[in-house]
């Protein structure tokens, strides 16, 4: 558990038990975080209590996999946002809810994979905004998670990119199957990553563009706006990697069909060739009489078509490509 307690844009306190905290959000000028990685509902149930938190904001924390948004009630705002973990190669989301009150933050994490000691660091790092209170809390808190979301999609770019020109590697492909794993992959990694980048445009525009009295702060605007232009960076960016990824699905595709295509192609340029002089052998060989049988130049004459036809017909089918 990790607690502060800021007065007048100064930290003064941290590790302080929860059990302080409705004594310390009395006064206006303190400004309260505390973080909570898997609560227990009888957690919840004290801080409800310290801070006067709804019910069905509470109830939205113990249910699993929140979309991302912003809900409003009357005396604090209730905010779901996800961080980038991966495990095992996979994308595995970690949901954090936001408490925001006029002078109170509380994070809860759905697990650790989510380090909040992250965040504090940015919050250390700016401390000429701390006296803005929660506004400059909420704030270090959504710009880590959209910075980290950015991160990933710069990545995934990168990979689409690298897997798109493996594709026109001059000897092709050197292994299919792991080119196709590595294509669904990635599918499926930015698939998950939409689900949680593309509502947070909705989540900073409220924030923003709605007047509310826990984050009202005309200095903290600008930066809220820039967290704004990195999730529709975000956002945009993943839309052009799906576009990336169909085409690359559909290219691949492409050139399977094209590679059949070429060896339908040989297999029945060799066929043709091979059907020449089994036609011809087959021929003289039929227990009927036929010209040159049993006299050495049917013999040539024979060998001479086989050379002479397959010659032809490897000719003519390597000039117009067929081999």
């Amino acid at each position: 558990m990790h607690t502060r307690l800021y007065r007048n844009g100064t930290l003064e306190k941290e590790g302080f038990p929860i059990e302080e905290v409705s004594d310390y959000v009395e006064d206006p000028g303190n400004t309260v975080w505390f973080d909570l990685c898997c609560p227990s509902p009888a957690d919840l149930g004290v801080i409800s209590e310290e801070l006067g938190l709804h019910e069905l904001a509470v109830e939205d924390v113990l249910s699993d996999h929140q979309r991302p948004k912003v809900d409003i009630y009357d005396n604090h705002l209730f905010i779901t946002v996800y961080g980038v973990h991966f495990d095992d190669g996979q994308l595995d989301p970690v949901e954090v809810n936001i408490f925001v009150t006029r002078n109170a933050l509380v994070t809860v994490r759905e697990n650790d994979h989510f380090d909040i000691r992250d965040v504090v660091k940015r919050w250390d790092a700016n401390t000429r905004l701390a006296g803005h209170g929660v506004s400059f809390l909420l704030h270090g808190l959504l710009d880590y998670v959209v910075d980290s979301q950015f991160d990933l999609v710069q990545d995934l770019d990168a990979q689409a990119e690298a897997l798109e020109e493996s594709l026109f590697d001059e000897d092709g492909p050197h292994d299919g199957r792991a080119l196709q794993r590595r294509m669904y992959e990635l599918r499926k990694i930015t698939a998950r990553l939409r689900k949680i980048s593309m509502p947070m445009r909705e989540v900073v525009g409220t924030l923003i563009h709605r007047d509310q009295d826990f984050i009202a702060e005309p200095a903290m605007v600008p930066y809220y706006q820039d967290v704004n232009d990195h999730i529709q960076r975000v956002a945009e960016w993943v839309e052009t990697i799906r576009d990336m990824l169909a085409n690359a699905r559909e290219t691949r595709l492409a050139q399977q069909g094209f590679r059949l295509n070429e060896i339908m192609k040989r297999l029945t340029s060799w066929a043709a060739i091979i059907a020449v002089p089994t036609a011809i052998t087959g021929y003289y060989g039929q227990n009927v009489p036929y010209p040159g049988e049993g006299q050495p130049w049917g013999f040539w004459i024979s060998t001479m078509l086989v050379a002479g036809l397959s010659v032809t017909l490897y000719v003519v089918f390597k000039k117009k490509d067929w081999l």
